[in-house]
Parts: C-alpha cells; sequence; structure tokens
C-alpha cells in the first residue's frame, strides 16, 4: 500500500496557509516564521527602512553570546642584558642564583625594589 504525504505551512501570525518560511535576525539570533505571501510583505515592508539603513554582515556571528578579543602575548622572557644585570646583583647581595635558566620572581622583587622600579 502506498502512502502520500502532505506537509502543509500554517501560518505563524493568522493561523492561515502560509506561503513560504522567512528567515530573519535580531541582537544576534537568527529567527524562522512561516508566512502567507501577504503577512510575509508587510514583515519586509517593516523591516525595508532598517535593512536599507543597515550594513549586511558577511558571515553570521557565533549565537553564544560570547565576544571575540584579541590577546597580543608578550614574552615571558626578559631581555639578556636585564637577567644579567639581576643575576650578578643577586650574587653580590648574597642570594643563590644559577648562572642559567629562570631567575626566582623573588629575586627579581628585590632587584626591581633596591632599583627603584
Amino acid at each position: 500500500m502506498a502512502q502520500k504525504v502532505t506537509v502543509s505551512l500554517i501560518d505563524d501570525l493568522d493561523q492561515g496557509q502560509a506561503d513560504e518560511t522567512v528567515t530573519f535576525g535580531l541582537d544576534g539570533a537568527t529567527y524562522v516564521i512561516d508566512l502567507s505571501s501577504k503577512n510575509a510583505e508587510k514583515l519586509r515592508a517593516a523591516l525595508a527602512k532598517y535593512i536599507t539603513a543597515g550594513r549586511r554582515q558577511r558571515s553570521t556571528p557565533r549565537a553564544s553570546g560570547r565576544h571575540t578579543v584579541t590577546v597580543q602575548r608578550v614574552p615571558a622572557t626578559a631581555d639578556k642584558e636585564q637577567n644579567k644585570a639581576v643575576r650578578e646583583w643577586a650574587q653580590r647581595n648574597g642570594h643563590k642564583v644559577s648562572s642559567r635558566g629562570r631567575i626566582s620572581q623573588d629575586i627579581v622583587d628585590l632587584y626591581n625594589a633596591q632599583a627603584g622600579k
């Protein structure tokens, strides 16, 4: 036995027969509404002055509510001259520091405090 399935669109405003599905967006959200030709034209007419004054966006932003932030990375390593000065100061003042590698932040803070930084 064969079956025939018919899908009817119902106008979301007046519950009559819908002729089309209209997609529109506002405040980062995208909406879909089934409308008759008459109601679709009313929607387009109501939005026309805003569409004319606005700019079209090429891609849709994520609707997650998040904003894209660009972060500029700052290198974690100090320059070689600064490290050399901190090591020499630390050794002259009785602090243990290796000749290579990372300098303890405590030592750097002490150096900066004595240097007025």
